[in-house]
């Protein structure tokens, strides 16, 4: 197996989403961008083996020159890889971990399938939790249903409930789209107030409308939001959130503006100059650009083949 890179690394520290069952989910979310991805593998079993997870974890960490390492779990649904393969995953980690760094594991789930065993398993090993949910029952549900289009809302619901049982560290998700873009402030209030979070993530679904499944052409879906509405969505919740809940409620669009705003650098992506150093890993260790590029012309390489810091530069 390569190395991480032999030369020295100009980058301290990248960013990779690490998709272990590609785009498999349980669920079968109308604006979902990422199960077309499938297609990409015909005949993969799309489950990432022990021996790409050593390989995996062993370059990552290597080629990671900062104090922090942060290892994101994406999907599909990462849990449908089950207890045991995160358990190795941690095992990993502390095998390979460098002397004074601390290692750090995030993962996005749709939360249906958390019982106690994983709550556990998040706290004790403090794991960062990003929970999907789009709103109260009524919104969430337009959306977010499972393989055989049944609502979803109870089953998150019991998921964020389980986790706040069990002292899990979690944030919500909410994809902006067509259902809940004209009720911003009910969908703030309802997260505050009735699932009782303090972190909230807000991400717009613009959602191609071609056969490809790719990010070409200028034709949406009408699930999608415009940057307008996008805009007014953020502009309504900040005022219900200046007023009240400044240092209670953290939203990220509004911290990294702030930071980006104050010189402190960029918390995302999105305000950075370039773009290069957030990427997103496949099952079978293909490395592609960007989570939202996981497309043909965006594949860098495979990390069996070429060390994953040369593909990086």
């Amino acid at each position: 197996m390569p190395s991480a890179g032999t030369d020295a690394v100009p980058i301290p520290a990248f960013h990779v989403m690490m998709k272990p069952r590609g785009a498999i989910c349980n669920l079968d979310c109308k604006y979902c961008y990422f199960l077309s991805k499938e297609a990409l593998y015909p005949g993969s079993e799309f489950r990432m083996s022990d021996e790409l997870l050593e390989e995996y974890t062993r370059q990552y960490i290597e080629a990671q020159q900062v104090e922090e390492v942060t290892f994101a779990w994406q999907g599909g649904e990462p849990t449908l890889m089950g207890l045991d393969f995160f358990e190795k995953a941690i095992n990993l980690q502390q095998k390979y971990q460098k002397p004074d760094t601390r290692i750090f594991n995030s993962l996005q789930t749709n939360g249906t399938l958390l019982d106690d065993d994983w709550c556990r398993f998040f706290h004790k090993h403090d794991f960062l939790i990003g929970l999907s949910m789009d709103g109260p029952g009524h919104i969430h549900d337009t959306y977010r249903v499972d393989k055989g289009g049944k609502p979803t809302f109870d089953t998150v619901m019991r998921a964020a409930r389980l986790m706040q049982d069990h002292e899990v560290e979690f944030n919500i998700l909410t994809t902006v789209h067509a259902a809940n873009a004209k009720h911003p402030v009910e969908v703030y209030r309802f997260m505050r107030d009735v699932v009782k979070t303090r972190f909230l993530q807000f991400i717009p679904i613009v959602e191609r409308d071609n056969g490809t499944g790719y990010q070409e052409g200028a034709d949406l879906t009408n699930r999608s939001v415009t940057g307008k509405q996008y805009g007014q969505f953020l502009i309504k919740i900040f005022d219900e959130w200046v007023r009240r809940d400044v240092g209670k409620m953290y939203i990220q669009i509004f911290d990294v503006s702030l930071a980006a705003w104050s010189g402190q650098g960029a918390g995302l992506c999105i305000f950075m100059e370039t773009c290069g150093d957030a990427l997103a890993m496949e099952h079978n260790g293909d490395l592609y650009a960007c989570d939202h590029y996981v497309e043909p012309d965006y594949r860098l390489g495979n990390i069996t083949e070429i060390p994953m810091m040369d593909m990086v530069l």
